[in-house]
């Protein structure tokens, strides 16, 4: 999908899904409220915002495509996109990007061709800057550089931390895993909607949607009751014996910030 250089809407569609009565300052609110781009000055996330726009995506939506040139750096704000590997008519899911991040910034810095697909999970705001306009403040600015070299190198970790997770683990490991990381986050006992379709998952964690689900039928001897998509810790004990988290490979990776040297 490529949006219109001057709405910011799709090709074919009006503004009139941005959020906000003033395009320009609503994309200026967020970039401000964006805390690892705090360092960065206020007269560069103005100069931005005058080339950006804020802009609501509903699910289902194609932002770009595998291939594309992009026109557009997209910060997403809120909401989830997934990026999917492409080769004719299949598609594997390569990783779900929550905000706030950017998404496959390599390809705007280096003007080359997204080497994914993007698709709006979850109803997604993004800020969508203008390709040239970000790379020269990128060039620029000393803190804006910092803040997506930091951005960027939280993206490479977890792609280590997926490339580990799927090479030094059986997929019954996999599976088990990915499953305690959710349920320890909620309060005990309490069952977790899955965050995404099963085939997603299945993708996310390097099998089919057939070997997904048959994992899914053993977990309840390691303590694990999966209904639908809903999990729910029936007894912890063996859930942990069987299964352990380990910070080199599962959990999240933040967007560090970093404040320029003062001399």
């Amino acid at each position: 999908m490529q949006a219109n250089a001057f709405t910011g809407a799709p090709d074919g569609q009006s503004a009139s899904g941005s959020v906000g009565s003033t395009l320009e300052s609503s994309a200026r609110t967020a970039l401000g409220e964006t805390a690892w781009l705090g360092g960065v000055s206020a007269a560069t996330l103005d100069r931005l915002a005058a080339l950006a726009v804020l802009h609501r995506m509903p699910p289902g939506s194609t932002l770009f495509e595998q291939a594309e040139i992009p026109s557009f750096a997209h910060l997403l704000i809120s909401g989830s996109v997934a990026l999917l590997g492409v080769s004719g008519t299949a598609e594997t899911l390569i990783e779900l990007v929550r905000p706030i991040d950017l998404l496959l910034p390599a390809a705007v810095l280096n003007r080359q061709p997204f080497l994914a697909r993007a698709r709006v999970l979850e109803e997604a705001h993004l800020v969508l800057i203008q390709a040239e306009a970000f790379r020269d403040a990128i060039a620029t600015d000393h803190a804006l550089c910092l803040a997506v070299l930091g951005c960027q190198a939280a993206q490479f970790r977890r792609q280590i931390k997926l490339a580990k997770n799927l090479k030094l683990r059986s997929a019954e490991e996999r599976v088990g895993c990915y499953l305690l990381g959710l349920v320890q986050e909620a309060l005990p006992n309490a069952p977790v909607r899955l965050p995404m379709e099963k085939r997603l998952i299945a993708w996310q964690l390097g099998m089919t949607r057939e070997t997904f689900s048959r994992i899914l039928a053993v977990m309840e001897q390691y303590g694990l009751r999966v209904v639908g998509d809903m999990v729910e810790v029936v007894d912890a004990v063996p859930l942990r014996a069987r299964f352990r988290l380990d910070p080199q490979i599962d959990g999240s990776e933040p967007i560090v910030s970093f404040a320029p040297r003062r001399h």
